[in-house]
């Protein structure tokens, strides 16, 4: 059972996504599914299953489809904490397996999100910060959002989590690379894909991602179907990734950190968090789910 009862807070957009219930693509699918989907609500919902208490504080739009998100997280265990959009909508995303991921969230309600989110947060209740890159990608307001989170939850004593998440379609890698890297190493915990690394900064292997991101007490380094190393206790460990059949890819690495951070949060050794983080993906990638 986790040792820490306190909830991690888990703060950013979450959409509707809508894919085919087959691994298909859109253009030849005939069924399709709607749920929630979103980085930072996609971990609070793994870690949610793995019996940890999660919450997702974000905005959504009034209207059929953010009620549906709230519904649907509160159904797999998730607590909301959500400010209502009256004038923007919710967003969403499509699912093309074989063809990538298409965003219909241009001025959706959780673009318009800003550091005012965080009012009524009581930091003492919570056990960890969950964000993602994907939030400073959104607008000034939500840059804004996660610096203030950052801020508070160091001023609380509360380790923040922070997992890179570049998204090419919302800014593109010279934008991006300044902001993350900052980001990132004012984390206690962060995650960042090699080939993310690559493109973002122009490191080789993951000992040039620690020397790049030297100031998180613990980094992990994704390196795909290979494996993860993370650097944490002054140790280096690599675990190897399970051999998976790929049905979809989206996701995996939000599993992967809810994996993760349930080891963290149980206080189990580094090795068994990552052997935790590569079950968890391997699930999410074996599926067209993002939760």
């Amino acid at each position: 059972m986790p040792a820490d009862r306190r909830p991690v807070l888990c703060i950013g957009e979450t959409m509707a996504v809508i894919a085919p219930v087959a691994s298909e693509p859109v253009v030849d699918a005939d069924l399709f599914r709607m749920e929630p989907g979103g980085a930072e609500s996609n971990v609070a919902a793994r870690l949610a299953a793995l019996g940890h208490d999660a919450v997702w504080l974000g905005r959504l739009g009034r209207d059929p489809i953010g009620e549906r998100i709230a519904r649907s997280l509160r159904a797999v265990g998730v607590t909301t904490r959500i400010e209502w959009d009256d004038a923007h909508p919710t967003g969403l995303y499509v699912k093309d397996p074989g063809g990538g991921v298409h965003y219909y969230r241009a001025g959706s309600a959780g673009s318009h999100a800003d550091a005012r989110l965080l009012a009524g947060v009581d930091w003492g209740e919570v056990a960890l910060l969950q964000v993602t890159g994907i939030t400073a990608a959104l607008s000034p307001g939500c840059r804004a959002l996660l610096s203030a989170a950052f801020d508070a939850a160091r001023d609380a004593g509360v380790p923040v989590s922070f997992d890179v998440n570049h998204r090419a379609p919302l800014w593109d890698a010279a934008g991006a690379a300044p902001v993350l890297r900052d980001l990132a190493r004012r984390a206690d915990i962060a995650f960042v894909g090699l080939d993310e690394a690559e493109g973002l900064w122009g490191t080789r292997d993951a000992d040039d991602v620690r020397a790049l991101l030297d100031t998180p007490a613990t980094l992990v380094v994704k390196d795909g179907a290979v494996g993860a190393t993370a650097y944490a206790r002054g140790a280096r460990i690599f675990e190897a990734a399970p051999r998976v059949d790929v049905v979809e890819p989206v996701g995996a690495g939000d599993a992967f950190a809810a994996g993760f951070l349930s080891g963290v949060l149980d206080d189990a050794p580094t090795g068994e968090s990552l052997r935790r983080g590569h079950e968890c993906a391997a699930i999410a990638l074996s599926s067209t789910r993002d939760m």
